[in-house]
């Protein structure tokens, strides 16, 4: 069978999910095109595929055929892909050592490239605050290329978490120029967490006063500042060699 109506009822509820308030609800939220559905079923966290009429993939969840109306009522792309996968979340409590916390990042393409970066370089957790973002935003989600199925990401109020990492024997690193180390220089403790904060003002000051070193990056006078995601990618580098 193949769903051809935009107002069909399954569908009004799969494009709900397009909100966050529906995705927080539901537990569940979208994916598009192929590499992104597939690393959702390689990670065990692909719930249903809806395929364009026509076409077919070889991963054995439950499957929506609709017309290619249907799949662009979904999509939220100018030119959709032939498929949308709907994702269970899932969050884990266990944070392991390598811990990176996210203060306020606003941007998703910042946070999907950061997201990237946390994965390639052994991080076990990033915890954004509730001011951050939303992970399962679309932008994020594209941006991530599919890394966000293979890290812990949670939300927290971060000065209450930090409280309770520092308490569990971890060591806080927050960014700051000044009086602070050159990451080159740092040497980890074995439980460790990063605060990485927002585009515009950084870390705020509540969390660097939690915190128990200041780490930066040295870099040539002309250039003032680092994007986040960079800035996090350089960092996460140094720490993991």
């Amino acid at each position: 069978m193949v769903i051809e109506s935009v107002n069909n009822e399954r569908i009004k509820e799969i494009r709900k999910l397009k909100e966050k308030k529906h995705r927080d609800k539901e537990k569940k939220f979208l994916v598009e095109g192929e590499h992104l559905a597939l690393e959702a079923y390689k990670s065990g966290n692909l719930e249903t595929l809806i395929i364009c009429d026509g076409y077919d993939y070889d991963m054995d969840v439950n499957k929506i055929f609709v017309t290619k109306d249907v799949i662009k009522s979904i999509s939220e792309l100018e030119t959709p892909y032939n498929v949308i996968g709907i994702c269970n979340i899932k969050e884990n409590d266990e944070i392991g050592n390598k811990v990176l916390l996210l203060d306020n990042i606003q941007d998703p393409g910042n946070l999907g490239t950061i997201i990237r970066s946390a994965v390639a370089f052994n991080v076990d957790t990033i915890v954004l605050n509730n001011k951050s973002v939303d992970l399962y935003n679309s932008k994020v989600l594209r941006a991530a290329q599919g890394n966000n199925f293979y890290i812990n990401i949670i939300r927290k109020d971060l000065i209450e978490f930090v409280s309770l990492l520092k308490k569990d024997g971890y060591k806080i690193y927050s960014t700051n120029v000044n009086n602070g180390n050159d990451v080159k220089n740092v040497k980890t403790n074995e439980k460790y967490a990063i605060i990485m904060g927002n585009e515009g003002n950084g870390v705020s000051a509540d969390l660097q006063d939690l915190s128990d070193f200041n780490i930066y990056i040295t870099m040539n006078d002309k250039c003032e500042s680092l994007n986040v995601a960079v800035a996090t990618s350089i960092i996460l580098y140094e720490l993991n060699k």
